[in-house]
């Protein structure tokens, strides 16, 4: 049977009878599942992986859970006790979710083993399960599958099938030049400055480069990074390499490619590098007069280490989770400066999370729109669609009700101020993974809070509501309009 369609073809329509042929399969796996063909547990598997929105967070989950595994053996922990699920299923759904929120100190509960292993899932988590899973499926197998396109641009955000492949190749990289280059200057600054041996000094290089570029936030140090706080050549290549991972990848392939005059970029290039730039100003200038003074951080520091501190603390916050500073004692000023860096996020498609630099301001130019009395909002002479424009409100107001339901069960669960509580909630849910330090005293349900948090801010609030939902029932009709009265 043959489907006839008057009129020009919609935007994206296939062309070709490959392309044709593609979606028909598509539509066919998608049918088949609904109509719940196979018994059992291939049914059951079936429909959970049979869209790719679906088993991007099946597939994390399922990695968290491996993870968790491999933390709970004995030679993972320097204890080496049997006393171990929660500190390794917090820390394995951190570590998966690049987040960095530790119960435990990862320099001294966990062995090498252990780090290893966290550093596995911190790199399996940036990349995306399911984008490394394909990219190893093409390079074993030379080929690959509609489905594992179909997942791979799930993850990747690329909006062509016939991109994927270019794409994961280009990632993968993108992210090791990335962790090389910040390895290679880490490892010879620990080396020749801190008295470390070359072995020492590559791991510790290596471990702190592959977690700022995914924006993980782990630390082979108990302080974190308040130790290096007056060192550039540790700090400054930490940072390069969190904005690095934190731009996205659509946004990194398109500057490789040679687009670097600004009338050459996209919207979402513009948006994205732009939006950047902005939020790294105005938080270094706000950290900066906020806590330049204050002898609990900034204030007996030198002039390098006052400039280093302030721009850290605009980076860190998105989303990397690193801190040079002790934030229990910050400011209630810095503190919220803190909190809407971390809930904005990075770029789209990256290792950052939060609500991401793009949602942020599509909102922002549709409000000013709105003021200005336009019926369409443009950005750079370009129209941004309403489909883009739902997607950007959702997304925000499904993170601030997280935020918010987060925060009222860790209120309910702690003893703590509303001020420490909410900033550990949006760090776990923009998995940045900064603490006010309550999280290693929390009880193991608050614990499952911010587990639950960081599940949700690293698939991201619309992945997961897509997820959850079986089915979907296109309306072939519109209704009347009504206009209800607003504000």
């Amino acid at each position: 049977m043959s489907l006839r369609r008057s009129g020009p073809p919609a935007p994206g329509t296939p062309k070709t009878g490959q392309d044709t042929a593609s979606v028909a399969a598509v539509q066919k796996m998608l049918r088949d599942a609904r109509n719940g063909k196979g018994t059992g547990r291939e049914n059951v598997v079936s429909r959970l992986m049979s869209h790719p929105v679906r088993a991007v967070p099946v597939a994390f989950l399922m990695v968290i859970i491996v993870g968790t595994g491999l933390l709970m053996l004995p030679a993972a922990r320097t204890d080496g006790g049997a006393e171990g699920f929660m500190p390794a299923a917090f820390t394995s759904v951190s570590a998966v979710c690049v987040t960095g929120l530790i119960t435990v100190d990862t320099a001294t509960f966990w062995t090498p083993l252990g780090q290893g292993i966290i550093l596995g899932l911190i790199q399996v988590g940036g990349f995306g399960i399911m984008t490394l899973a394909t990219l190893l499926a093409l390079l074993v197998r030379k080929s690959i599958g509609l489905r594992g396109q179909l997942v791979a641009q799930s993850e990747t955000h690329t909006l062509n099938l016939g991109d994927v492949r270019a794409v994961l190749l280009r990632v993968a990289r993108i992210m090791l030049a990335f962790e090389a280059a910040t390895a290679l200057v880490l490892t010879l600054r620990f080396w020749s400055a801190y008295d470390q041996n070359p072995a020492t000094a590559l791991w510790h290089g290596t471990f702190h480069a592959i977690s700022a570029f995914n924006n993980a936030g782990f630390s082979l140090y108990s302080d974190n990074l308040i130790g290096f706080a007056e060192d550039p050549w540790i700090i400054t290549p930490i940072c390069l390499a969190i904005i690095g991972g934190g731009l996205g990848f659509p946004v990194i392939i398109q500057l490789t490619r040679g687009e670097v005059a600004p009338k050459d970029w996209s919207i979402h290039l513009r948006l994205t590098i732009y939006g950047t730039l902005l939020l790294l100003a105005a938080g270094t200038a706000l950290f900066a007069a906020f806590e330049w003074n204050r002898n609990e951080t900034l204030g007996p520091l030198s002039l390098t280490g006052k400039i280093l501190g302030s721009f850290a603390g605009s980076v860190f916050p998105r989303t990397a989770g690193f801190n040079s500073i002790d934030y229990g004692a910050a400011s209630p000023e810095t503190l919220m400066v803190t909190n809407i860096l971390m809930f904005i996020g990075g770029g789209s498609a990256g290792t950052a999370g939060g609500i991401k630099i793009t949602t942020f301001l599509v909102l922002g130019f549709a409000i000013w729109n709105e003021v200005r009395g336009r019926d369409q909002v443009t950005i750079a002479h370009r129209s941004i669609s309403s489909s883009s424009q739902r997607q950007a409100l959702s997304v925000a107001l499904l993170g601030i009700a997280a935020v918010i339901a987060g925060t009222m069960l860790l209120l309910i669960l702690t003893d703590y101020s509303l001020e420490k509580v909410l900033f550990e909630a949006i760090s776990a849910f923009a998995t940045v993974g900064m603490s006010t330090g309550i999280t290693y005293n929390l009880p193991p349900a608050a614990e499952w809070v911010l587990m639950a948090l960081m599940f949700t801010g690293r698939i991201g609030t619309v992945a997961v509501a897509s997820a959850l939902a079986l089915t979907a029932h296109p309306r072939l009709f519109r209704l009347p309009e009504e206009r209800p009265i607003i504000g």
